[in-house]
């Protein structure tokens, strides 16, 4: 007898420790557990639940279930049961799925309910396991969103995008690379990559990419470079190609970023064309002048020649009209030998140009006005100045660039009123926020006098080799402003000018801040 007592003691405190066990289990679970009875009514809520649904366990004891749903659940949940209990056909018992909750605040949330049944000898209960889902679906949501970003910008992309597997077979095609090849993007899904290569690269792709899996040596993998496609209608066309590799979970893929270069090689090859052609027409115009004006110099030395000698030894025997014209044969012959002088001079500007350096515009300024000290003082001029910047030039050609517009402007001055130069400059954008290549930024230049101006209608005159507004009044070939501008293209810029007959003329001078490195181009 006394050992089934102790047997039947044993077996008690046995089963008391597992229930202390079980409930400690419950009250430390970190998922929510709720026991209701067959009609819906809460018997046991762990700590985790009433936490996850904003009560405390005694605010939910004894009461229906429904009021930790939302609409339309809570409405029909005894329905669920009443359907349950006549049918046995459960929606959710015994295999679980995800659910809204309603915390006690009123906010919903998304959780995972899987629900037990259990049958005690004298009634049914029901056990529910909550599990909160609501950072997880926090992640999904803004995962989709970034992947819906992603595929946004691959989609809207104007360059081309395709991503392949390691065998080659393309696995994603955006729209732009399918319009550049010429496809539907369908139509290239799950066909090799070197269905867009031309030969020899459509061959020997596969041979590229076991190439770069064996030795891992790149050829344009992180690199980029030039290449050609090949179009469905079987047309070739320039692009600019950049891989990246992409580690994945299981496996690795390839992306391929397309920039179609065609009209910048059409470009570049009509720029290299003309460049070559101007070159030559260049080099043929500077020889043409430079023979030229060497084989003029010859009989212009012997007319000046003999004419000094009829000047000084015949002078005397010469009637008066033989003077006449001896002294105005002379007078041209001297015009004549400064006209090619200037000729010269104008040929040489890119002939025998320099390389740029940097260049202080205001030094170069305060040296042409010591240079041009007497005939400023001899004619009375105010020279107002403000700063100039520095600049990549050629300083012997701005030197003269400067010298001629303000020569200019004296000797073009009004009779009887004193002669006034303004020179200034600004720095310019030539696009906002550009500022890298050269000839994104400018200096503008302005010269303005108080002469006798120019009619505007002229504009495009003045600027010719020859052209001379005013005739023969005033000393000068017609070269200068030509020089001018042939020196101010050279340096990336222009030479304009506003004006009004009576009141004066500005010059606006237009040179860029930093050159682009050049050849030197000189005839041998």
């Amino acid at each position: 007898m006394s050992e089934e007592l102790n047997e039947f003691a044993a077996a008690r405190q046995q089963s008391i420790d597992d229930k202390n066990r079980l409930q400690a289990i419950i009250e430390t679970a970190i998922d929510g557990i709720i026991t209701i009875d067959a009609r819906g009514t809460i018997e046991s809520v762990n700590p985790a639940a009433a936490r996850i649904f904003g009560y405390l366990p005694e605010n939910i004891i004894g009461q229906n279930i429904r009021m930790l749903m939302p609409e339309p659940d809570r409405s029909l949940h005894d329905q669920y049961i009443e359907n349950y209990h006549r049918t046995g056909v459960g929606q959710i018992i015994g295999k679980g799925r995800e659910v809204l909750g309603r915390r006690k605040d009123g906010s919903v949330f998304p959780f995972l309910l899987s629900i037990s049944e259990v049958k005690l000898q004298d009634k049914q209960i029901f056990t529910g396991i909550i599990h909160d889902i609501t950072n997880l679906k926090k992640a999904e949501a803004a995962l989709r969103e970034s992947e819906n970003k992603i595929n946004s910008i691959i989609q809207a992309a104007v360059d081309g995008i395709i991503t392949i597997d390691t065998r080659g077979i393309m696995e994603m095609v955006n729209p732009s690379a399918a319009r550049l090849f010429g496809f539907q993007a369908e139509e290239l899904l799950g066909r090799s990559i070197n269905v867009l290569m031309p030969e020899p690269d459509h061959s020997r792709h596969d041979g590229y990419i076991h190439n770069y899996e064996t030795t891992g040596r790149r050829k344009i993998i992180g690199i980029g470079r030039e290449v050609t496609g090949l179009r469905k209608d079987g047309s070739t066309f320039p692009f600019y190609l950049s891989i990246s590799e992409v580690q994945l979970a299981d496996r690795k893929v390839y992306t391929g970023f397309i920039h179609d270069i065609t009209q910048q090689k059409l470009n570049e090859e009509r720029l290299r064309r003309y460049a070559a052609e101007l070159m030559r027409s260049n080099l043929e115009l500077q020889d043409f002048a430079y023979v030229s004006s060497h084989d003029l110099q010859e009989p212009l030395r012997k007319i000046q020649a003999f004419g000094d000698r009829l000047m000084t030894k015949e002078y005397d025997n010469l009637s008066d009209q033989g003077k006449d014209y001896v002294e105005r044969m002379l007078n041209a012959a001297s015009r004549m030998q400064n006209l090619i002088n200037d000729l010269l001079a104008f040929s040489r500007v890119t002939s025998k140009a320099t390389p740029f350096v940097r260049v202080d515009l205001d030094a170069v300024l305060t040296g042409v006005l010591s240079d041009l000290e007497i005939t400023i003082e001899q004619t009375g001029t105010q020279i107002n100045r403000s700063w100039l910047p520095v600049i990549e030039a050629e300083p012997t050609q701005m030197r003269q660039l400067f010298q001629n517009l303000i020569s200019n402007a004296i000797k073009f001055r009004k009779e009887g009123e004193q002669p006034v130069i303004s020179i200034w400059a600004q720095v310019v954008q030539r696009t906002a926020h550009l500022t890298a290549t050269p000839g994104d930024e400018v200096v503008e230049i302005y010269i303005e006098d108080n002469g006798i101006g120019f009619q505007e209608k002229y504009l495009d005159r003045i600027f010719n080799i020859f052209q001379r507004l005013e005739g023969q009044k005033y000393e000068g070939s017609g070269i200068g402003l030509a020089i001018c501008r042939k020196i101010a293209i050279r340096h990336g810029g222009d030479i304009t000018a506003r004006s009004q007959p009576g009141v004066g003329t500005t010059f606006i001078i237009t040179l860029a801040l930093k050159q682009p490195q050049e050849q030197n181009y000189d005839a041998k």
